[in-house]
Parts: structure tokens; sequence; C-alpha cells
């Protein structure tokens, strides 16, 4: 049968959009009562569905763990051959089921109470064995689902994923969740990258960093940039402090309309005060410093402006900052 694919593309959208708008009126005091719930338990927060659902359970469940909030999956299936021994009385028990009224609920339902945990249910039937042994009941029924049988879980599995992104998004800011915190549970990726390196971890420093006299000729600087494999060197006085840095632009500016450069002091062609960085900063806010200032290396310093290291742009970039 030939249909229009754009035109049932759209009523599919539709639908599953109407699904979430429909939840809106249903917001009230059972949300905030699941909120609260949460909020005060003591365990961990065990996700529970099949099926579908299930699949919606687990990423409910992620999606918790990675902002905060310690959680678990439970099939539900699996909780009654065993699986019931991960759950404790400390802990708050979420079970999604569009029908609230399988097999596998009315034995499991039973069991939890006398384990004593609170149960909070995202059903579609809030007359199901689930919503009456709940201790919060989110509707999350649909008029009808996106599947033109009735039979493939769409309009109500996207319903029942709103509904659990709301109550993790409410969970997250009333627990004050920053992007450090998420970037702590997220460590191997981009944004832990960003928000977990500091200057310190990537600076070049030792060997890697040319630090030299402000006395010392341009012919020396770049002997000890070269023997650095660095773009620029820091200048320092007698004291050991930061007087200026050298780079390859101030080389090349200076190349063009000085024939005596070679044997000029470095102090009289440097650049001087600088823009620095400290090494407990963000590497990604020295990143936008670098960004603003449109330069490429910035002289890492401690509180009396003596030289720690030198941050280089390509360092930035091979950190994945960019």
């Amino acid at each position: 049968m030939k249909i229009n694919v754009i035109k049932r593309a759209k009523e599919v959208l539709e639908i599953e959009a109407q699904a979430i708008r429909l939840l809106k009126g249903r917001l009230g005091r059972n949300f905030t009562k699941a909120v609260e719930l949460i909020l005060k338990c003591k365990g961990r927060v065990v996700v529970s569905g099949m099926g579908k659902t299930g699949i919606i359970a687990q990423k409910f469940s992620a999606t918790l763990a990675s902002t905060g909030t310690p959680s678990l999956f439970l099939h539900t299936a699996e909780a009654i051959h065993g699986d019931l021994g991960k759950v404790t009385a400390d802990d708050v028990v979420i079970i999604l089921s569009n029908s609230g009224s399988t097999e596998e609920m009315k034995q499991l339902l039973p069991i939890l109470k006398k384990i004593g945990s609170p149960i909070i249910s995202l059903t579609g039937n809030t007359k199901s064995i689930l919503a009456k042994y709940s201790d919060v009941v989110l509707d999350v029924s649909v008029k009808k689902e996106a599947c033109p049988l009735g039979l493939a879980p769409t309009a109500s599995t996207t319903a029942s994923l709103a509904m659990a992104d709301a109550l993790a998004v409410c969970l997250l800011e009333r627990k004050s969740f920053k992007e450090k915190d998420f970037a702590f549970f997220h460590p191997g990726g981009a944004l832990g990258r960003r928000l977990l390196l500091t200057v310190e971890d990537i600076m070049r420093s030792g060997q890697a960093n040319a630090i030299v006299d402000e006395n010392k000729k341009v012919s020396q600087v770049l002997f000890a940039i070269t023997r650095a494999r660095a773009g620029s060197a820091i200048v320092v006085d007698k004291q050991g402090r930061l007087k200026g840095i050298f780079t390859d632009g101030d080389l090349r500016r200076h190349l063009e309309s000085d024939k005596d450069l070679p044997d000029r002091r470095i102090s009289e062609v440097m650049t001087r005060n600088p823009t620095v960085v400290n090494k407990d900063m963000l590497a990604a806010e020295a990143m936008r410093i670098l960004q603003a200032k449109r330069i490429d290396e910035v002289p890492v310093v401690d509180k009396d402006m003596h030289p720690q290291g030198l941050l280089d742009v390509q360092d930035l970039l091979k950190a994945g900052l960019v």
C-alpha cells in the first residue's frame, strides 16, 4: 500500500507532541511529592520496567545517575527471579508501565511493600494494580499510539520519557547540580576535559619552557626557543620575575625593519606586560582568554609574577578543548 510518507511522518510527530502537551495539565501535587520523595532518598533510586518501557526506564536511570542521583535499573521480570535482592527499604522504586497490570507486576508489588520501599509509578492506567500499590502516581496516559494498529508503544513511551526527563531536570536543579558536577561523572568525554582540566595539567614547563634573562641577545633567545621546541620565550629580570614575552610574531615584526636584530637585547624587542594566567585556572577559561586577546601563548605565573610555565594554543588543541 502506497502512502504519503511525509504526511504520515507529520501525523506521527503531532500525535507524540500532543501526548507530551497533555502531560503539562497533569502536573501538580503528585509530581512535587515525587520530587521530594526522591530528594529524601537515603539509598538509590531503583527504576524498573520491561519491554519498550523498560528501555525508557534504563535511560531514566542513566540520566539520574549522571546528574547526581544514585540509581540502578531493575528489569521487572528479573526482579521476581532474584534481583529484588538489590532493593532495600532506603531505596525509592520508580516503576514505568503503561498498563500497570502485568502478571509480573502482581507478583512484584506485594514484595516491594514488604521491603518497605516507597513506590512512584509512571503509568497510563491510574486504576491499575500498580497505581493502587504506589505512594505517588504520575499519569502518562495517551489518547492513542502513533502506530496505526495501536499496538507498538510510540506515543506512550514518548510520554513516559518526557515525564521522566521532567523529574530528572527538577531534581538536578533542586540539588544545585552544576556543570563541574556533571563533568565529574563524565571525565572521559569532551565536557569532562573542558571542565576538569586546569592550566597546570597541560602547560609547558622545565626544558619545554624557554625562560631567558632580559639582558640576553635575541640570537641567544632564539637558540633557547629552538632547544625548548617552543614558539616563544618568557623574559625575566634578575629576581626571576616576569618582564615580558618574545614570540615568533615579535621576531617577524622586528626582522623586517631591523638588520641588527640578532644583536639587540631581548628587553628592547619583547612584548612587555603580557597577558598571564595562573596554574589553577581552568584550561577552558585560559582558552577563552587566548581567543579574546588573539594570542597563541601566555605565561603561567604565581602571585609574585614568577613564571611557572607556558601555555600554548597548540597544547589546548591537543587536549581537545577546541
